[in-house]
């Protein structure tokens, strides 16, 4: 009596056949060796020289980058006071205008012109245009 395999259960032992099989053809030896286009064997891999990191390990851990070391505050730029609330969520400027009043900003709120743009932990920044204003908040 012949016992016959259900259609259904054929791409089940098609697949565990592979699974079987095929780690015992990768582990087969290629029959080639490491040659190149003519034969010739080719060269070892190696490293490249690794590149020079004095500059990183002398420059200060906590410093500005020099673009914002060089680049001048606006003088017209609002005064940033202080940040309240939770950066992302809820965070709004504290900041004195050309008038010397101080009022509260959200981001996209504007004064004396200047758009703030987003806050940081540490700074505003504000949009005039095509002009771009990084005011930090003041040293306490």
């Amino acid at each position: 009596m012949a016992m016959t395999i259900p259609r259904h259960w054929w791409p089940l032992l098609g697949g565990g056949a592979f699974a079987l099989l095929m780690p015992a053809v990768l582990l087969l030896p290629a029959g080639r060796g490491a040659a190149g286009p003519e034969g010739q064997a080719l060269p070892p891999l190696g490293a490249e020289a690794p590149p020079v990191l004095q500059a990183v390990y002398e420059r200060p851990l906590f410093a500005a980058p020099a673009e914002q070391v060089d680049a001048a505050l606006p003088e017209d730029a609002p005064q940033l006071v202080g940040i309240v609330g939770r950066l992302g969520e809820d965070a709004v400027a504290l900041v004195r205008g050309g008038d010397g009043a101080t009022r509260t900003l959200r981001v996209g709120e504007s004064v004396d012109g200047w758009q703030l743009a987003s806050l940081a932990i540490d700074a505003a920044f504000f949009t005039r245009g095509a002009q771009r204003a990084r005011v930090p908040l003041p040293a306490g």
